[in-house]
């Protein structure tokens, strides 16, 4: 395994017109997310029922009939407060089982995916209106966290120590765990703990670099670079987020929660082996439904910003390839992530500095 934090741990100074064009860059993101709101059909509004100091979960998702009753059973238990989601067309019964939860506020859209920014100009205005002052957790449906201690240590807990350490987020590695065995081999049901069927990962490689001018952290690695992009590792996904943070109006994602604005901000995580506080996403991606989801979004074209060049790789998806190899690690929860450097450890005891 090999694990590296970012190369720098500051920003650098940047010039006076590039530091200009970030401050236009999130003023015309603000107005994008102001514009979105009008392509937002409200379904069940509860937003009323949110009170002061309440801890939120903002949601995109399309389609995720199979994930939705342990993500929610698994926020709840976790802290979450109250959960805000935008339906873009499922057709599945997503729709109806959120408009039936009475802690769900939920919108719909049947609008592009990609021109929203993935999602991010829909989530961007739901923040903006009501997630200003509170702890905001923006995933989507196949990502659950994990920290040091969680969960006997939920989200109140999380919150209440970084406020008490003077931070303002909360990132983490996005991890991608798989079964052993040809994808779409193995069956999953709702309300199944993902972690049942999808019980290996890779331990590393992980690196990470800060980019300029915005100081956006690149972490890459795992699986999906081991199996479908070793010959162009440059093309694996992202793997660094920023999912937690106590939400201002006036700051915005740039990129999914991969990046924000203002650039200060980007520097709450550090990657895995860092010295920020941080957890770890899994990322339940490669559940049995993952075969049939891939040809139906490599027709959509929905999912990246040149959607031709990922074909091939949705043709892999499709075969069905094993995952597991002779380095695979088995899944042990959330103290073999900290031993292993892929998140850090928190003193629940320390007292802060505010």
């Amino acid at each position: 395994m090999t694990v590296g934090p970012a190369q720098s741990d500051a920003l650098p100074a940047i010039s006076w017109p590039k530091s200009y064009r970030l401050r236009l860059k999130r003023r015309r993101l603000l107005l994008r997310a102001l514009r979105a709101r009008h392509g937002l059909d409200p379904i069940q509004n509860r937003t009323g029922a949110i009170r002061s100091g309440a801890v939120l979960a903002f949601t995109v998702l399309r389609n995720e009939a199979l994930r939705l009753p342990y993500f929610l059973e698994y926020y709840r238990a976790l802290g979450v407060d109250h959960f805000l989601m935008v339906d873009n067309g499922s057709d599945d019964g997503s729709d109806a089982l959120l408009a039936a939860q009475p802690d769900v506020s939920l919108w719909r859209t049947d609008a592009s995916y990609r021109s929203s920014r993935f999602g991010m100009d829909w989530l961007g205005w739901l923040l903006m209106r009501y997630g200003h002052g509170h702890w905001c957790l923006t995933v989507d449906t196949d990502e659950l966290l994990i920290y040091s201690g969680s969960p006997a240590h939920g989200l109140r807990d999380l919150t209440g120590w970084l406020d008490a350490h003077g931070r303002t987020g909360f990132g983490a590695l996005m991890l991608e765990p798989y079964p052993q065995g040809p994808l779409g081999s193995h069956s999953s049901q709702p309300g199944q703990d993902p972690a049942e069927v999808l019980c290996w990962f890779d331990g590393g490689p992980y690196r990470s670099k800060r980019q300029a001018p915005r100081g956006n952290l690149w972490t890459q690695g795992g699986v999906r670079e081991r199996v479908f992009f070793a010959d162009n590792p440059r093309q694996s996904p992202t793997l660094n987020k920023i999912p937690l943070i106590r939400w201002n109006r006036r700051w915005a994602y740039t990129n999914s929660t991969h990046a924000l604005l203002p650039r200060h901000l980007n520097l709450i995580y550090d990657g895995p082996g860092g010295e920020t506080p941080s957890g770890v996403l899994l990322h339940t991606k490669f559940l049995p439904d993952i075969v049939s989801r891939s040809a139906t979004e490599k027709q959509r074209r929905q999912h990246f910003h040149t959607p031709d060049a990922f074909g091939g790789y949705y043709d892999q998806l499709e075969a069905g390839p094993d995952l597991w190899n002779a380095t695979s690690l088995r899944y042990g929860g959330g103290r073999q992530l900290q031993e292993l450097g892929l998140m850090s450890r928190i003193d629940w005891s320390a007292k802060g500095t505010t």
